[in-house]
């Protein structure tokens, strides 16, 4: 009974200091930890569909499907997740089960025979008290039973690691999220940018067309003594520019394509031919919030997994804190043993060994110091970058609200100036069919109309650049005060997926 009181308590000391933790306490400025993981990362609000493009829809499904990045993204989350359930192992007891069969042969002039003979024991002594020592001596053991061994969580050094591998797994799980953000905008910007290269294609197409009529008129008329050389002249070199146009953008569409085909994962011929006649996605049905509040950036997926890795940067320093204080030690066996296979399950067999091990680092070169001065500065780089994530948020959010405005007021000018141009090349033809114009004034309108409708076609894909500005900035969809959850959910007048 006195031996196994020897054994307990040390585990009554291990129990009152258990809960004991040298992390420091959160840096001030930075927001507080959510211990809940994200869940339905892939599940949120497609915000994709306020555009209302099927043929979007079915792009954004192909990359979720087979894009590289989300597999890759997952992978780590995985990885992460193995990592948390290895740390967390080492706060339980180990115990292994064994069963061994030991055959030890030895000569009598060694081990126990040559303590023997250490103390003037000879054979014929041996023999004179009726005991013959063989040559050799045989012996074989059967034994099987269940061996531990544990590390008390003294000053909370396997919970600190513990917090901090599941703290790494959160902020991976975050990053799932900013990945998938990444590459959903990343989709719909190269969306954009095919359709209005095929948009400007077609425009360009026509241009030159226009031009070429024009520039024929302007020959006969230059042979007629009509026009004059320098009309002629340049009209051929803004042909010619136009002309130089048509390979240019071909370039870029194949380089646009290319990038879109590895976000899908491969080339895909069935979505290429629906390319060619889709729309230019700009009309969001989404309201534009006015203002983004800064405390609802923090739900930003990258500047969450920013704040996860401050809280593993300061478990991991409580971790190395506490290795520099005593660790205690408990292991142990209990089983049964015998020489004969016939009573190896035997419970009057049974045997049993605990030991308690209590060890104080000493010298170590200072490594387990300086791997705690280590843990310290990743602490202060972890509160920097997350700072940083912040700031970013709140300057991304800014500029690309005023992005938005700014290309959508331009937007508006550029349609009234389409407008008019078109107005003008329809009254330039009636003029010319009703014989009132001229032939060169109806193409100079439409030349004109067609420049017009380029600008506007770049106008939306600029404001469709800034649309997607937007949603990366804030980390997804946003939904204004009339959307806002029911009564309990946080009183915000945006809502992140």
């Amino acid at each position: 009974m006195g031996s196994s009181s020897g054994v307990l308590a040390p585990l009554l000391l291990s129990a009152i200091v258990a809960g004991c933790s040298l992390a420091p306490p959160v840096p001030e400025g930075v927001a507080p930890s959510h211990d809940e993981p994200p869940t339905g990362l892939l599940d949120g609000e497609a915000w994709w569909q306020s555009y209302n493009d099927p043929v979007l829809d079915r792009i954004v499904e192909a990359v979720l499907d087979s894009s590289f990045d989300l597999d890759a993204a997952n992978a780590r989350v995985e990885q992460a997740r193995a990592r948390a359930a290895i740390a967390g192992a080492g706060r339980w007891p180990r115990l292994v089960a064994s069963a061994t069969p030991q055959a030890v042969s030895a000569p009598t002039n060694t081990g126990i025979g040559a303590q023997l003979e250490g103390v003037e024991l000879s054979d014929n002594s041996l023999g004179e008290s009726g005991i013959t020592l063989p040559e050799r001596l045989d012996l074989t053991t059967y034994s099987a039973g269940l061996e531990f061994a544990y590390e008390a969580d003294l000053w909370h050094r396997a919970g600190n690691a513990h917090g901090a591998a599941d703290a790494r797994q959160r902020a991976a799980e975050w990053e799932l999220h900013a990945a998938r953000v990444r590459v959903l905008t990343g989709t719909v910007g190269t969306y954009v940018e095919i359709v209005n290269l095929h948009r400007q294609q077609l425009i360009s197409e026509r241009i030159v067309e226009i031009l070429g009529e024009w520039a024929s008129l302007a020959t006969l008329r230059y042979g007629a003594g009509l026009a004059s050389a320098r009309e002629l002249y340049a009209l051929r070199s803004q042909l010619a520019q136009s002309e130089s146009e048509l390979p240019r953008i071909e370039g870029l569409i194949v380089g646009a394509e290319g990038r879109l085909w590895v976000l899908m994962g491969g080339h895909r011929p069935d979505i290429e031919e629906l390319l060619v006649h889709a729309s230019l996605p700009i009309e969001s049905t989404t309201p534009l919030p006015e203002t983004i509040p800064t405390k609802l950036l923090l739900q930003r997926p990258d500047v969450r997994a920013a704040r996860q890795r401050v809280e593993a940067a300061r478990l991991d320093l409580g971790a190395h804190r506490a290795a520099l204080l005593p660790s205690l030690s408990l292991a142990g066996s209990i089983g049964v043993a015998s020489t004969e296979a016939s009573n190896w399950f035997d419970p009057e067999q049974w045997v049993r060994n605990l030991s308690a091990s209590l060890l104080a680092p000493l010298f170590d070169g200072r490594r387990l110091r300086k791997e705690a001065e280590a843990a310290l500065a990743r602490v202060r780089e972890t509160v920097a970058l997350y700072g940083r994530s912040v700031t970013t948020a709140v300057s991304e959010v800014e500029t690309s609200l005023a992005a938005v405005r700014t290309s959508g007021m331009r937007l508006e000018r550029l349609i009234a100036q389409e407008e008019a141009a078109g107005a003008d090349a329809s009254l330039a033809q009636r003029r010319y069919k009703s014989g009132v114009g001229n032939y060169s004034g109806f193409l100079a309108a439409s030349y004109a109309s067609l420049l017009a409708q380029s600008e506007r076609a770049t106008g939306e894909r600029d404001l469709g650049y800034a649309l997607l500005a937007l949603h990366r900035s804030v980390g997804g969809a946003w939904r204004t005060q009339s959307d806002a959850p029911p009564a309990g959910g946080p009183p915000n007048n945006l809502d992140y997926p």
